[in-house]
């Protein structure tokens, strides 16, 4: 993609404005914790004080928004904290330009390496930033900078308390998730009615299971419809694809094909109940004609071999989700026991250095971010005050907030920003300006805006740095700022801080697209080992670690799958010229690991029980599956062909689902051989900028 068009899709993802379910009373309970905080700091202390605490809530408040798993509470603490040690810092170094400089630099790459521990964290970290940048304009002594960050953890404690008095769809975001992972298995079993080689998506499933890591306070509380239901499933997802196989399930044409339409569709209709029974918390309502049409025809079922296994066991477990839905089980203490549990926050500091040591590296995206910010934040700063214009900090922290780890995210964000500003600092600016409302009126109009960013965070970021903006120019109208007297100064230096965000990232970029082979090895990889990993199922069926390891190669597998689509989805809008692997390589690529997937999958819907007899030439095909994927994906990482050796894959067996298995993983190596091979062109453009590799930026395609 050229400059000009990425630069096209980036205005027109950041003026996007989408549809999206609304949350008006957690907006308005976060609204009301800021106003709580504002109202009291007015009536004790001073506006400024009252700006500063404000600050600390709304922080706390915007943490809770983010989407994460922990408790909402444990997060408000947290952004309260971590804002009251940087706004205590920033006030002691503001007096001194130079350490206050350093101290931004330092801080800026803290922030940006927070990354490292997910959106969340690095959203936060940011916002420590910005209202670093923000609150220390507002003169106090050494007695007062304890004060003012007492007042901002005092914001983020009062959030955390409305929470815990007022809670609002207490375990609603688990709820979604796997009510929507039940919903992603409906839909897979409609699509397979007419393609019965449809590929399945595994996010919802991994947000299922991110969701149901649970803290030991978490996983005792837990309501019964969340415990074990996951897992259910996750085992009929292989199910309904053995099922609808032409080979192996059912045939393609004739009774045996309208049987399996009949229970792929009676499948979808049951995983939808128990997807909308999940996110209501009410029983399983099923239509009348569902357990007839699970119930073997009077006359015998069509359905022979593999076939009508796969329907028996698909019937036992959709009965297992009904009740499983339903209410409490036997199993249910036990589910508890057994839960994923998630790290309490004293344990997650090791987990979070280990998490930051495996970015140190010059590739690494989150260690280029934070570079990035290091130098924009500070530079923002010093051209922001050595500029003939007021209140200069507004440069460095619009750089901070349109900074992000990816291209796309921070050139759209950028646009929003600007739009953003622009019109909340009119309409604020206006008011202000006419109007000219006392202390009292300001901080109601900032709580006004506030709520009003809360409820429409999620409809596009314009949006909500429109009503942002607003709301700090009232609350520091509050405090006595005069925001209301420079407008377009306001506006050039958003322009600035974008422009700086914009630049930072275009020369000292992270561009996904040169790395698409990494991904591919990375996902070839545990593809791979997924396969062999099932596929030894076979050859040892006694061996009671095989689902351990089969579950652990799955989930490999689906992260590696992710990684990829989200690197696909950045590469395809950067403006790079691709090094080896084009567009059409890559959906090649994809289509070949899928079908590689799914020669797993349908192994796994018919794994044998403990006491089956062992068939011996699954060995042999899970050493070749394993040495087909190494050799093929140091082949791709090294940008040379490779061919991999089938033969074994191609012997013989009784085992009709390891026979059907071995031929979908054989094809798909030779479709991943055939889709990565560089052409002769590729090679020639390869060899000659790879002098120049390192002194000029790529090419925009044409």
């Amino acid at each position: 993609m050229t400059w000009q068009r990425s630069l096209r899709e980036a205005v027109r993802s950041g003026l996007a404005v989408e549809r999206t379910r609304l949350e008006p009373l957690a907006a308005l309970r976060g609204a009301a914790g800021v106003a709580v905080v504002v109202a009291l700091a007015l009536w004790l202390t001073t506006p400024a004080f009252a700006a500063s605490s404000a600050f600390g809530a709304f922080a706390a408040g915007m943490a809770t928004f983010q989407r994460s798993w922990r408790p909402r509470p444990v997060l408000a603490l947290a952004a309260g904290g971590g804002l009251a040690f940087s706004t205590f810092l920033g006030y002691l170094a503001a007096g001194h330009t130079a350490a206050f400089v350093a101290l931004l630099a330092v801080w800026s790459l803290g922030a940006g390496t927070a990354w490292a521990l997910g959106p969340t964290s690095g959203v936060v970290a940011s916002l420590t930033v910005t209202v670093m940048l923000v609150v220390v304009t507002l003169p106090t002594s050494l007695p007062g900078a304890l004060g003012h960050a007492g007042v901002i953890a005092f914001g983020g404690l009062v959030q955390a308390a409305l929470i815990v008095v007022f809670p609002i769809r207490r375990w609603g975001a688990q709820r979604d998730a796997l009510a929507e992972a039940f919903a992603a298995v409906a839909d897979y079993a409609r699509r397979l009615r007419h393609d019965p080689m449809a590929p399945f998506d595994p996010e919802p499933m991994m947000t299922a299971r991110s969701a149901a890591t649970l803290s030991p306070r978490q996983a005792r509380r837990r309501p019964a419809q969340l415990r074990g239901v996951r897992a259910v499933a996750e085992r009929i997802r292989p199910v309904l694809a053995s099922l609808a196989d032409p080979a192996l399930g059912a045939a393609a044409d004739g009774p045996e094909r309208e049987r399996a339409r009949q229970l792929l569709a009676v499948a979808a209709e049951v995983l939808d109940a128990v997807a909308h029974s999940i996110r209501t918390g009410r029983p399983v309502r099923l239509p009348g004609q569902v357990a007839a049409t699970l119930e073997e025809p009077e006359g015998g079922s069509p359905l022979r071999g593999p076939a009508r296994r796969a329907a028996g066991r698909l019937a036992a477990l959709l009965e297992e989700a009904v009740e499983e839905a339903n209410g409490p089980s036997a199993a249910d203490q036990a589910a508890v026991q057994g839960a994923l549990l998630r790290p309490t926050v004293p344990k997650l500091l090791p987990l979070a250095l280990r998490a930051v040591r495996r970015e140190l590296r010059w590739d690494s995206p989150v260690l280029r971010h934070a570079v990035r910010l290091s130098v924009v934040t500070p530079l923002g700063y010093v051209l922001g005050w050595a500029l003939p214009l007021g209140h200069g900090y507004w440069a460095p922290v619009t750089s901070t907030v349109v900074l992000r780890p990816d291209f796309s995210q921070t050139y759209a964000r950028g646009v929003a920003r600007f739009a953003g500003t622009l019109a909340g600092l009119l309409v604020a600016g206006a008011v202000m300006r006419f109007a000219a409302p006392g202390p009292l009126v300001c901080a109601g109009l900032a709580v006004v805006c506030l709520g009003l960013m809360y409820l429409l965070l999620r409809t596009g970021y314009a949006v909500a740095s429109a009503c942002l903006t607003a709301y700090v120019v009232f609350l520091l109208g509050m405090a006595g700022v005069g925001w209301h007297e420079a407008v377009t100064d306001r506006v050039l230096l958003t322009l600035l801080g974008g422009a700086l965000a914009m630049a930072a990232y275009a020369v000292f970029p992270t561009w996904e697209t040169t790395r698409l082979r990494e991904r591919l090895a990375d996902w070839l990889e545990a593809t791979g080992r997924y396969a062999a990993e099932v596929v030894a199922c076979y050859a040892h069926p006694a061996d009671r670690r095989r689902h351990r390891r089969v579950r652990e190669a799955l989930l490999e597998f689906r992260s590696a799958r992710l990684a990829w689509d989200q690197a696909v989805g950045r590469a395809r809008v950067e403006p790079v010229r691709h090094r080896g692997l084009s567009p059409r390589a890559s959906e090649l690529a994809k289509d070949a690991l899928t079908l590689m997937a799914r020669g797993g999958m349908l192994l796994e819907a018919h794994l044998p029980s403990r006491d089956a007899p062992p068939i011996p030439e699954a060995d042999a095909f899970a050493q070749a599956v394993r040495a087909a994927t190494a050799s093929g994906s140091a082949a791709i990482r090294q940008r040379s062909p490779f061919q991999p050796s089938l033969s074994t894959l191609r012997q013989r067996t009784a085992d009709p689902a390891l026979a059907r298995a071995t031929e979908l993983i054989a094809e798909a190596l030779e479709d991943l051989a055939n889709a990565v091979r560089p052409s002769a062109t590729a090679v020639r453009e390869e060899r000659g900028s790879g002098a120049a590799r390192g002194k000029r930026r790529p090419t925009p395609e044409a």
